[in-house]
Parts: structure tokens; sequence; C-alpha cells
């Protein structure tokens, strides 16, 4: 049998209502980890990103020895104990120099992995560009530029698996309306184009502030400014979900299957939508005057057992057989009303 946990108060059902399934999730939680190993540049990546992803990040400095691709035991234990849905391990090894890998979780359980390794030489934190910064919990715009990001349409890829990623990463909590002066910063991952020397080139990340400015005209003038971090990202290994997996985790909810699409924004307003539109009933149609068409289906009839109409015409009645009995006793030279009975022998 499943163990069940039974609320001892008031504080851990809450806990456990917040974990359970719901028809619009919670935002995402990232859980930053650090392997036993880990460089300078390797913890201060971690520290930016976590930074960006606040309120939604949870980062733990404590060293851990985990290896993501040989047992990820450690990493679900870790994702069910916080209710976190995304992780970024960050480890440094002679093999495998600057590396930070990119998780996703599914049920507490390893969807995808994949990792990017930090080119140290154009690295740049946060705090090294002396200009302000975006307030905690805006949505960033984002702008994925080059040919592999739009000539893989079939979603499976190590670039198609960072889009996902970095989508999930910054999409934040669902929201109806969104107000265009909270949009302050653009996260920007631009890839170069493949070629035989280089089949996999790198990722280009790079976070710039919005600002606005007067230009004498309806619409403003609208300038960039970089913001930090600066990261370059080279593709190591890739762990891809199965499809299987992938299906069960990509359904949706009837109340949110509408032939409108899923919005970045959220889900509310398709929810209002769903309410909107009327439920479609089957066999059930309108013509072109306007007039109701349906079609019923039946079972075969069996025409044996079919009721017939019972007409009063083919009944003989208590009147119109005594009139028979006196017609006939009219005949036989009688005209006693009542028939003559048979005699008793």
């Amino acid at each position: 049998m499943l163990r069940q946990i039974k609320p001892r108060n008031a504080r851990s059902k809450r806990a456990l209502e917040k974990k359970e399934p719901k028809l619009i999730e919670n935002p995402k939680t990232c859980l930053f980890l650090r392997g036993t190993t880990a460089s300078e540049i390797v913890q201060q990546a971690i520290t930016d990103l976590h930074s960006l992803k606040k309120p939604n990040s949870i980062k733990f400095t404590k060293k851990n020895a985990i290896h993501p691709f040989e047992d990820a035991a450690s990493l679900e234990f870790f994702s069910q104990k916080n209710d976190a849905s995304l992780m970024v391990f960050g480890s440094h090894s002679k093999k495998r120099p600057h590396n930070l890998t990119f998780i996703r979780m599914f049920d507490h359980h390893v969807l995808d992995m994949i990792e990017l390794f930090l080119e140290p030489t154009s690295f740049r934190t946060l705090t090294q560009f002396k200009n302000n910064k975006c307030a905690v919990g805006q949505k960033p715009l984002l702008l994925f530029a080059g040919s592999v990001f739009e000539e893989n349409i079939t979603g499976r890829g190590p670039y198609a698996l960072l889009k996902s990623f970095f989508v999930d990463f910054f999409s934040g909590g669902s929201s109806s309306y969104v107000d265009v002066e909270g949009l302050r910063y653009m996260v920007s991952i631009a890839v170069g184009e493949p070629s035989d020397e280089e089949p996999q080139p790198k990722a280009h990340l790079r976070v710039y502030l919005i600002q606005t400015r007067k230009s004498g005209q309806k619409l403003p003038r609208v300038e960039v400014e970089e913001m930090g971090p600066r990261m370059d990202f080279r593709i190591g290994r890739v762990k891809e979900a199965e499809e299987s997996v992938m299906k069960e985790a990509l359904k949706k909810p009837k109340e949110l299957e509408v032939n409108f699409p899923n919005s970045y924004f959220g889900n509310e307003v398709i929810l209002s939508l769903c309410a909107s539109q009327p439920k479609t009933k089957k066999n059930v149609e309108t013509d072109v005057v306007g007039d109701k068409l349906g079609k019923i289906h039946v079972g075969r009839q069996d025409l044996g057992k079919l009721q017939t109409r019972k007409m009063k015409g083919l009944k003989r009645s208590r009147g119109i057989e005594a009139q028979d009995l006196e017609d006939i006793t009219m005949v036989d030279g009688n005209s006693d009303s009542e028939p003559k009975r048979p005699k008793r022998l």
C-alpha cells in the first residue's frame, strides 16, 4: 500500500494542498545546487541566475556529491522536498570545465537534462555592469536569434531543448493582463550558423535593460542597455525525454483545451474564453436557413412486436351483439326478444 501522509496541523495541511495538482499550476521553482568541485565562475553564474529567477528560486551553498547523468536519485529527493520542477547544478572538472547542468523534472522525476559549458574569457557578472537593475519578479521579453531555433520544427535536438528550458526558466507565473511599462528588461539568446568546423555553435546569452525616451511623436523611442550577466555556452551532453513521458507532461486538462493558442503570459485568459464558449453537441448542426438538424441513432427494430393502432370499428360492443341476435330470432319466426337457450341434458 502507498504511504499516505496525514497533516498534523493546519500549517502542514496548507503545505500539502500547495503541492497538489491544480488547473493553473504555481510558478515553477528553480533549485540551484553545486557539486563537490565548483569553480568561482560557476558559483558567480549560479548567483546571477538565482537573482534573475527570484522570487521563485532556492539556492543551496552546501557541496553535494551528485552526478546527474549517472544517478539522479539525489536530484529527485531534492525536487520532492522543495517542490521544485527546475534545477541548475554547477560543477567543475578537467574533462568538463565550468559546467552548468540544466534539469527539468516531471512528477519529481528527471524529465530531460542538458549540459552547458561556460566560456570563462567572455563571462561577465551582474555586478560588473554599473547601471540600474530590473525589479524582482518582473517578466522579461525573450528573444531567440538563429536559424537553429527556426529550422528545428520537430522539437527535438539540443537547441530545441535549450529554448524550451529558458522559456520555462523565465516564464514565471500566469497573468491575465500585462502592463507595457512593466516590461523593463529583455533576455537574448543568439546562436550562430552551423559550419563544418563548428557543427554546434555557441549560444550567447545577453540581458538588456529596456528604456523608453521621448521622441516628439506618439510612440516613444526605445533604447536597450546591457544589464548583465553575459554568458557564452558550449553544449555538452544531452538527455532528452521519452516520447510517452513528454506526451503525459504536455497533457492539458479538458477545461483548458480550446481553439486558442496558449500564451506566454498564462492560462487565465483561456479559462475565461472556455467559460464563454458554449459546449458543442454531437450530431447537431444548423443549416443555412437557421433550422437545427440532428441525427438520431437507434437500434434495429423488430416489426413483429410493433404495437398497431386499435380501431373501434373492429371491436364488437354489447349493443351490436344483442341486435345481431335479435335479427337471428326474427328469421326463425320467434318474436321473443330473448334467444332460446339449449336444454340441459
